[in-house]
């Protein structure tokens, strides 16, 4: 990559990703951050060190969505933002949503060393919750800036622990109005957002920039399959009604439903909680999570139909009571061609090569979509791997990433080269 421009500070974006990494409840080199802990209380301000530092003005909305910003020369225009998340779910890397919120800083920085003066405002989010860990709904913060999450839905959520939402964001010391949290229509001309591939492609392939043009429906589901349970010596076997059993042959014909739904289709179980947990009982109670993606949504949502008639069929055949919840069942996303296009000339700028591609994971993207047109810009991380301490992205596609954030921002936002 030619250093002709004012070259991204790539020492200087490792270092801070690596400091926030120390933000953590897990013992490097994995990553736990989880909403409104102490430990996520104290990484924000880490980051609003940073940004002040950086003498970009700070906001904080009644959510604890944040929002760094950069005043351009005519702030009656809708601004450009980008953004990502900095919680991070149990035990996993220091890349995920951190690459896009330290490297969106980074790109706003060098920006302004380099002498551009934008003409619309640049602003930089970091969405509150995107990861589903502690109240099972991903993106919260995303799902409320765009109206996608309704109030009474949201006070509703409660941890494991029993604590409300709402308990938690007062304790956190959020205690704003949650009405005033929703953007309006207009405020946003471009989203662009910078994340780690998560999956293998671009780095088989030797890409260094993926160009997303559209994010998977996605559909998350909380199912409990109940039993009589017993003690697991004396009830004889074509007595048991066993849900564990019945989760067991549901697991099974998830993945079997997924792989004949076709490459794009792609299903999980990854909860599974047994009661009462003995060596020496039978299972009582079984309840499990599921989630199930699809590139289109009409296919997603008939993988869905098919499991629930399945749970209900195995529930019946095993003598089981069951419920089938649906928690969220999000659309899919079409990427918007004044981003792309953006992204891809930045790309042809600097020679990198590209690679147009859907993502299946779901980001606050998705949600941002609602309210004006966005785009994603993927880097290469080792071996695909994500949500896991060996996640790993290296300076060189950080760097690229960074440089072609920064140059699509300041197409979109125009302004004043040097």
């Amino acid at each position: 990559m030619s250093a002709s421009l004012a070259a991204v500070r790539i020492d200087r974006v490792i270092a801070e990703i690596e400091q926030l990494s120390h933000f953590s409840d897990a013992a490097a080199p994995a990553v736990t951050r989880v909403l409104y802990t102490p430990t996520d209380m104290a990484a924000r301000r880490y980051l609003q060190e940073l940004a002040l530092a950086a003498n970009f003005e700070w906001h904080t909305d009644a959510i604890g969505n944040s929002f760094i910003r950069w005043p351009g020369n005519r702030p009656d225009l809708p601004a450009v933002a980008t953004g990502s998340h900095m919680d991070a779910v149990p035990f996993s890397g220091k890349y995920d949503g951190v690459v896009g919120v330290l490297g969106g800083l980074e790109a706003l920085r060098m920006l302004r060393e380099r002498g551009f003066v934008p003409q619309r405002t640049l602003e930089l989010i970091i969405f509150t919750a995107e990861e589903p860990t502690r109240f099972g709904l991903g993106c919260i913060g995303s799902r409320l800036l765009s109206g996608a999450i309704d109030l009474a839905a949201l006070q509703a959520l409660r941890d494991a622990d029993g604590t409300s939402f709402e308990e938690a964001r007062r304790a956190a010391g959020f205690n704003g109005d949650l009405g005033s949290v929703r953007l309006s229509h207009g405020l946003y001309h471009a989203f662009v957002e910078l994340h780690i591939e998560q999956g293998p492609v671009l780095e088989s392939k030797g890409i260094a920039i993926g160009i997303v043009t559209g994010v998977a429906a996605s559909t998350t589901a909380q199912i409990t399959l109940e039993g009589r349970g017993g003690h697991a010596g004396t009830v004889p076997m074509d007595s048991r009604d066993d849900p564990l059993v019945g989760a067991a042959e549901l697991i099974l014909a998830t993945e079997q439903m997924a792989l004949k739904s076709g490459a794009d289709a792609v299903a999980t179980v990854g909860k599974l909680a047994v009661h009462p947990g003995a060596s020496n009982s039978i299972p009582r109670l079984v309840q499990l999570s599921l989630d199930v993606r699809h590139t289109d949504e009409v296919m997603r949502d008939d993988m869905v139909r098919q499991l629930t008639q399945t749970t209900a069929t195995i529930a019946q055949q095993r003598r089981l009571v069951h419920s089938f919840q649906i928690v969220n069942s999000d659309p899919s996303l079409r990427c918007s061609s004044l981003v792309v296009g953006a992204v891809e000339a930045a790309a042809e700028k600097w020679a990198l090569p590209v690679l147009k591609l859907v993502s299946r994971a779901y980001h606050d993207t998705v949600f941002m979509g609602a309210i004006c047109p966005v785009g994603m810009i993927f880097i290469p991380c080792r071996h695909g791997y994500s949500h896991r301490p060996e996640e790993y992205a290296s300076p060189e596609a950080i760097a690229a990433g960074v440089q072609v954030l920064a140059d699509s921002l300041a197409e979109l936002a125009g302004g004043i080269q040097p």
